[in-house]
């Protein structure tokens, strides 16, 4: 029958993270693996270590399952082809004439191939796994007394090692960049210690991981085997390579057996520690000299790895529940604060120490508003502000971002990395650059590593690195790593302000709400009052000069006196109701926007109020002025009541001079008065645009105290901004601006 062996891909040797050790169409020489065609159950692929077992049942290949090795599989048939997809099973023994027992397990790979592997028992083996579980369950009842995991790890390194008799078993770690510490070890005098060890990412990479993953066993019985190839039938050579990754008798990538030959062990074998379906490490055993280990004691190991995977898991987690908790009494504190606070940043800085052990930090600064608040040991001022943009964009649309090596990932960071070697952000604004940030400082430690974690090229081959003589480093610029649960503190008390500033933004809400409703009723009221005493107030005047008129030649000079106190009071209290029913009407008034040539407007409200600078010499500066969209009655009650007050308090200047000027904001055009005049104290400048609110004696100055209120209204129902500048005895500068685009405000 006309055959070919089954060819992987072309190694690169470039680089082993790209190696098919999935693929690599070969097989250890311990046994027979058969590849069957699950529609015809024909043998499509073959390799038999031993070639007697050919000459005796024939050649496997193109056979039929039932018929293959002499009809030994037939009474498994059926069990191998119900298999599902990505599922093995251990069939049983099965004995193949004088060529002795083997152990059949079958797979179906997630290609939906069936594979057959049979492979050959060890002289002396334990018939089953009961044999094996006294020492089982010793393990099992010391482990339910380990107080931590370093403790649960030494227990499994030395009941592995007492199942299997390797020469050194260690328990390796991984940590978050898949480097591999050793942190327990059981052996005898033969090969070195690697306690506490640290082995670099790229002993094992990510394709290498992923069959840990998903195997939780691996053997290499001798580290200079040769390996017998994959034979396929013809009908099957275009298709692509056969991954053997769920078979135990899979050949192993030659860069691997090499690097142990490097480390001086003859066989190898690995139980791979899950959490969570993620691998946390690995239990690796080591032997001086070639050694096979037992399909029931690989079996019991592997028992092992997972009651050791579970208790592992649990005690982290209890430790997390424990931490969190720690982390949460800290929150607590903070939220109490913060929720007798307008301002919760106020709380977060009076409360520093759980502000701090939130997270677990040394320093934490707080950026909102322009504001930057530093606690504890942290950058200054100047380096927190320089680091905020990086963090934006270095954080992307994540709302936490952490690293423990800020100074290699932004070199400006190496000036202070005593203080802040590792950053853990939040951000609390999706508009602005707004940041809780938490600093640790720089832990200078020193990894000692199992031999320089370099790999070797010569020539056209490389290898894997050839000293596995312990070297020291000195790690510098990091600090300590943080972990998940200080990630979710910091996340936890980002949500909490969240919650906060909503509910004060409802809480706000409603109250403006309120305020309005309150507001609308006390502009009735006005208007209804107002309205009311218009006409009494007229009565009065009207009445008053009546009377002083058909009496004047019976009255003396006090009882005149009076009628025109009268009389003055009754115009001016009419005055008041007059601007009262102004303001009132300007809330209930619809709003109609034209364009307006400014300068005209000015020119008219000017010459309007020449009775008022009737006998005065005022130098007047009247710029060019644009014109806007706005309500043109409005905006001349604004400049009416502009310029009255630039003419009332300019009354006592020697020589007054009023300036009418203009300039250009931000998608605004700004307007102002500015006089020469009395002016006012800075002090009181929120009062200057209140309804009743007078800066100066209304014996001075006449008005009823409510025109700037006016103009503020005004102003802001179209969008726009109102203030004023002034020094006292000076002058005063009064500001408003019109948008560029006005929209109706109530």
């Amino acid at each position: 029958m006309q055959s070919q062996i089954a060819t992987a891909p072309a190694l690169d040797l470039s680089n082993c993270a790209d190696e098919p050790i999935r693929t690599p169409g070969a097989v250890q020489p311990y046994g027979v693996v058969l590849v069957v065609d699950p529609e015809t159950l024909t043998v499509s692929e073959s390799a038999v270590a031993d070639a007697r077992i050919v000459e005796a049942f024939g050649e496997p290949l193109g056979a039929a399952l039932d018929s293959v090795l002499g009809g030994h599989l037939s009474g498994w048939s059926e069990s191998i082809t119900a298999l599902e997809v990505g599922t093995s099973s251990y069939l049983g023994m099965v004995t193949l004439g004088s060529h002795g027992q083997h152990h059949a397990l079958a797979h179906r790979t997630d290609a939906d191939l069936l594979i057959v592997e049979l492979e050959q028992s060890v002289p002396g083996e334990s018939g089953s796994l009961e044999a094996l579980y006294p020492v089982i369950r010793r393990f099992m009842s010391e482990i339910e007394q380990a107080s931590s995991v370093g403790k649960l790890c030494e227990l499994g390194a030395q009941y592995v090692r007492q199942l299997t008799h390797f020469d050194r078993t260690l328990v390796y770690r991984f940590d978050e960049e898949w480097n591999g510490s050793v942190i327990a070890e059981d052996r005898n005098d033969v090969l070195p210690s690697y306690m506490d060890l640290r082995f670099p990412e790229s002993d094992i990479p990510a394709q290498a991981r992923e069959l840990y993953r998903r195997n939780r066993v691996r053997l290499i019985p001798d580290n200079n085997y040769r390996s017998i190839p994959l034979v396929r039938a013809p009908p099957y050579r275009a298709a692509p390579p056969t991954d053997l990754s769920p078979c135990v008798l899979r050949s192993v990538s030659p860069m691997h057996l090499e690097y142990m030959r490097n480390m001086g062990t003859g066989a190898s074998m690995s139980i791979s520690l899950l959490h969570d379906s993620h691998l946390w490490g690995l239990i690796s055993c080591h032997n001086e000299a070639t050694k096979r280990v037992p399909y029931h004691v690989r079996t019991a190991c592997e028992l092992i790895g997972q009651i050791l995977s579970l208790q592992i898991a649990e005690k982290e987690r209890v430790g997390n529940v424990e931490e969190r908790a720690t982390r949460r009494a800290a929150q607590m504190h903070l939220l109490g604060r913060m929720s007798g606070e307008q301002d919760f940043i106020l709380a977060l800085k009076r409360d520093q120490t759980s502000f701090l052990a939130m997270t677990g930090a040394s320093g934490a600064a707080i950026v909102q508003n322009d504001e930057c608040i530093l606690m504890g040991e942290c950058p200054t001022d100047e380096e927190v502000r320089a680091l905020i943009p990086w963090l934006t964009e270095r954080r992307g649309n994540d709302d936490v971002f952490s690293t423990d090596r800020l100074p290699a990932e932004w070199p400006a960071a190496e000036a202070y990395a005593e203080r802040a070697s590792g950053v853990l952000a939040i951000t609390i604004s999706q508009l602005h650059d707004s940041y809780l940030i938490w600093f640790r400082p720089e832990v200078i430690r020193t990894v000692r590593w199992g031999g320089e974690p370099r790999k070797v090229i010569s020539g056209e081959k490389i290898s894997p690195r050839l000293s596995f003589e312990a070297w020291k480093e000195t790690v510098r610029l990091r600090s300590l790593p943080w972990t998940d649960v200080d990630r979710d503190a910091a996340m936890d008390l980002r949500v909490a302000i969240v919650d906060i500033v909503l509910r004060k933004a409802e809480e706000m809400a409603l109250l403006n709400e309120k305020l309005t409703r309150s507001n609308k009723e006390l502009e009735a009221f006005s208007y209804s009052v107002s309205h009311d005493l218009r006409a009494p107030f007229r009565h009065i005047v009207g009445y008053s000069e009546l009377l002083a008129s058909a009496a004047n030649d019976r009255l003396d000079d006090t009882e005149r006196r009076f009628l025109d106190t009268i009389v003055d009071s009754a115009k001016s209290a009419g005055r008041l109701v007059d601007d009262l029913l102004s303001f009132s009407q300007l809330g209930r008034s619809t709003m109609g926007t034209m364009t307006i040539n400014m300068g005209t407007l000015v020119e008219d409200v000017r010459q309007r109020l020449e009775m008022e600078a009737l006998g005065r010499n005022i130098r007047w500066t009247i710029a060019t002025l644009p014109s806007v969209k706005a309500d043109p009655a409005m905006l001349r009650l604004v400049w009416q009541n502009l310029i009255s007050n630039a003419l009332k308090f300019t009354r006592d200047s020697p020589e007054p001079a009023i300036e009418v000027g203009h300039e250009r904001g931000d998608e605004e055009s700004i307007f102002f008065v500015r006089d020469n005049g009395c002016g006012f104290d800075m002090r009181y400048v929120d009062k200057l645009f209140g309804v009743f609110q007078r800066l100066h004696h209304v014996e001075e100055y006449e008005g009823t105290g409510i025109g700037l209120a006016h103009v503020r209204r005004i102003v802001s129902r179209h969008g726009g901004r109102t203030w004023a500048e002034s020094i006292l005895g000076q002058g005063a500068t009064i500001y408003f601006s019109i948008p560029d685009s006005v929209r109706g405000h109530s």
